[in-house]
């Protein structure tokens, strides 16, 4: 079996004493990676099998845990865990620090782990021991999945258990490989023309596809909100897609396009906020692109919350992303890059205010957004927003990383009035709360 984990993950393995979990973490582990709860007792009290340091042993083993999942490494509980109330501690911290659970199962059977824990000098108990974690394990196993762990594998056997491998993948949101250079686009809104217009302004050209295709070495990211209240949805979205199916460009979601998903696939939205437009645009454009609809939802489903770049030196998402959240993977994470973090106050239009994140943000990654439409995108604790309000009548903006050259082209009319006049970067990121799918 292999066993495919996030490389950035909290495991817990889960068996009886004597089914092998040590064992099995020296030889899939690093040993900085594995934190056994046998070794916190004897840092506590010179004896791992003293059972009244049990305490004290997991207090140092949370707190060890809690550092290394700040700090973005793996981390692999060695202990029973074979209660769910035992579990319950871990599932929590991971979703504490944005990172995935992931339960390994080592459901040997009762005899063999008795034989085993016979000749061991190191431990000499009864075999109730044993008999109570089997018990008590396969009365919770059914339960894993509901305890919030998202990956289970289940070792039923020793065979299982020497034939298995652990297999690390990168989290899809994990681009630290790509160093660009980026031209990185704010929130188009259906304003496709300005969007030809700017990408020529860049030096892209369309291939004999009709793709448009960068320069020699660079890509595109578009931060979201490809949907929506402009006058060419379809033709938008179709031509994102194609760049990105080319391996030409990177996108990431925003709350319009999630939004429009939602509707398409039959859930429940409010048809508010342009969204009649893009549906209406796509009934119309099925008469010369049959199914396109489903194609472009299918796309956005597939798109990712956030991209951390160039070593992490960059991250791109669309209203932005917290320090403590980049390069993580949580409902957290892609509501927080969907609409940014609200007080639950509201002002005096009824709208919910944000959090100013840009202005607390001190994290040493580059931040670049949209979200809110601004006046003139200006750089605030290493994060800039690149929202110029190209369908409100503004302008449609690119940065050129790592150039840091902003470079845009006015918008050729005014698509959809502008509830507010636009603010600049330190007001939009305090102010100007949007509603989920406004």
């Amino acid at each position: 079996m292999k066993i495919t984990i996030p490389e950035l993950s909290l495991v817990a393995l889960i068996g009886p004493s004597g089914c092998g979990k040590s064992t099995f973490a020296k030889q899939q582990f690093r040993p900085t990676e594995v934190l056994s709860a046998d070794f916190c007792r004897a840092l506590v009290s010179d004896d791992e099998n003293d059972q009244s340091a049990t305490g004290d042993a997991f207090a140092v083993l949370h707190s060890i845990a809690r550092k290394r999942l700040a700090a973005g490494r793996l981390t692999v509980v060695d202990a029973t865990n074979v209660q769910p109330e035992e579990r319950k501690p871990w599932v929590e911290l991971a979703r504490e620090f944005h990172v995935l659970p992931v339960a390994i199962v080592f459901d040997l059977a009762e005899t063999i782990c008795h034989e085993r824990n016979r000749v061991r000098a190191d431990r000499q108990f009864g075999p109730h021991v044993v008999r109570n974690h089997s018990a008590q394990l396969r009365r919770s196993l059914p339960g894993l999945e509901r305890e919030g762990f998202r990956h289970i594998f289940k070792l039923p056997t020793p065979e299982a258990v020497a034939a298995a491998s652990v297999v690390r993948l990168p989290l899809r949101n994990n681009l630290k490989h790509e160093h660009g250079p980026f031209d990185i686009l704010g929130d188009v809104h259906g304003c496709f023309d300005e969007l030809t217009q700017l990408l020529g302004r860049l030096d892209y050209e369309q291939n004999a596809a009709g793709v448009f295709r960068p320069p020699e070495g660079r890509k595109a990211i578009f931060v979201g909100d490809l949907v929506d209240r402009g006058p060419k949805i379809p033709d938008t979205v179709r031509l994102v897609r194609d760049m990105v199916d080319a391996a030409y460009a990177f996108c990431v979601p925003g709350n319009h396009d999630v939004q429009f998903l939602k509707a398409v696939r039959g859930k429940n939205v409010p048809i508010a906020h342009g969204l009649d437009d893009s549906l209406r645009q796509f009934k119309e454009y099925e008469n010369g692109y049959p199914g396109f609809t489903q194609i472009a939802a299918d796309f956005i489903d597939k798109l990712v919350s956030h991209y951390v770049l160039d070593d992490g030196k960059l991250v791109v998402a669309h209203a932005g992303m917290k320090e403590e959240m980049q390069g993580r993977g949580s409902g957290k994470v892609r509501n927080f890059a969907l609409y940014g973090e609200t007080t639950g106050e509201t002002d005096e239009h009824g709208l919910p205010v944000r959090y100013n994140w840009a202005a607390e943000y001190r994290g040493k990654s580059m931040v670049v957004y949209g979200h809110t439409p601004v006046a003139e995108p200006e750089w605030l604790n290493r994060t800039i927003n690149i929202d110029t309000g190209c369908v409100y009548g503004g302008r449609l903006t690119a940065l050129r990383y790592p150039e840091r050259e902003l470079i845009s082209v006015p918008a050729m009319k005014t698509y959809h009035p502008s509830r507010r006049p636009f603010l600049n970067q330190a007001e939009a990121a305090a102010g100007w709360a949007k509603r989920p799918g406004d």
